[in-house]
């Protein structure tokens, strides 16, 4: 049976290139194009030459590190209040991690070449860029904090948490054997984990499909992990830190948690 595509909304679902100021939006809209994002595709592969960079609207995209070994494990996870292709206008373009798609959706895309004339013009849009890569960097740095150190239960509430933040639903259609794949541990230990919070009526779980049935009961459970990324992203690239021009105000630190 075919799936059924949604149609493509508007590229401004996109938290980043919502943030921009009429001017530059006026000049970039022209370059973008839009793509369809199937579950599992690999945006890029492991030092392979990116060519264009994509602002997801619906979809999640996921950034694994994989070893010689084949395994892999998630650094970040990218929707619609990010881009994937850092690389690109940070100069390397490569990179050694791998881009799959983990939910599909819509994406806007625009090529490398584009997004380099755009990003030398230091203007709101490397602003923008800038702010994200922060962000990011804060994501990665987390996640491995937390991978090292919090519960299986732990992380899969915060992973659980983050993929809400990019969805418009609170399902999330995730295999068992994906999460583990994703969080870098044996699928027993998921399926542990999911249980306990099955059993404590945060979620419900049932053949790929994650319902959230407690999203204030979840934050409650995760670690101080979640809630770390989730300020900076809002210190970094809250619309309040904008003004008309596209340009910053300065973002207050942020707090540490308790």
């Amino acid at each position: 049976m075919a799936q059924t595509i949604p149609s493509v909304g508007p590229p401004r679902q996109n938290t980043l290139l919502a943030a921009l100021p009429a001017a530059d939006w006026a000049r970039m809209e022209v370059d973008l194009e839009p793509c369809w994002l199937p579950l599992g595709q690999a945006m890029y592969e492991s030092g392979a030459q990116l060519s264009h960079i994509y602002f997801p609207t619906t979809a999640i995209v996921s950034l694994l590190y994989v070893l010689m070994d084949g395994s892999s494990v998630e650094m970040a996870v990218v929707g619609r209040e990010g881009l994937v292709g850092v690389a690109l206008f940070m100069g390397g373009d490569t990179t050694p991690s791998r881009a799959v798609v983990q939910s599909a959706g819509w994406s806007y895309r625009m090529t490398g070449r584009l997004l380099k004339e755009e990003f030398s013009r230091t203007g709101a849009m490397a602003q923008i860029l800038l702010r994200y890569t922060q962000a990011l960097l804060t994501q990665m740095a987390q996640t491995a904090v937390c991978n090292r150190h919090h519960t299986i239960d732990q992380q899969l509430c915060r992973w659980l948490l983050l993929s809400l933040d990019r969805l418009e639903t609170d399902q999330v259609e995730m295999t068992q054997d994906l999460i583990a794949n994703m969080l870098g541990v044996r699928r027993e230990g998921v399926t542990d984990a999911a249980g306990k919070l099955q059993s404590a009526g945060l979620i419900s779980y049932r053949r790929g499909l994650i319902n959230v049935l407690d999203r204030p009961g979840l934050e409650l459970r995760c670690c101080e992990c979640y809630a770390v990324v989730k300020r900076e992203y809002d210190r970094l690239l809250s619309p309040a830190n904008f003004d008309a021009t596209g340009a910053f105000a300065s973002p207050h630190p942020a707090a540490l948690p308790a």
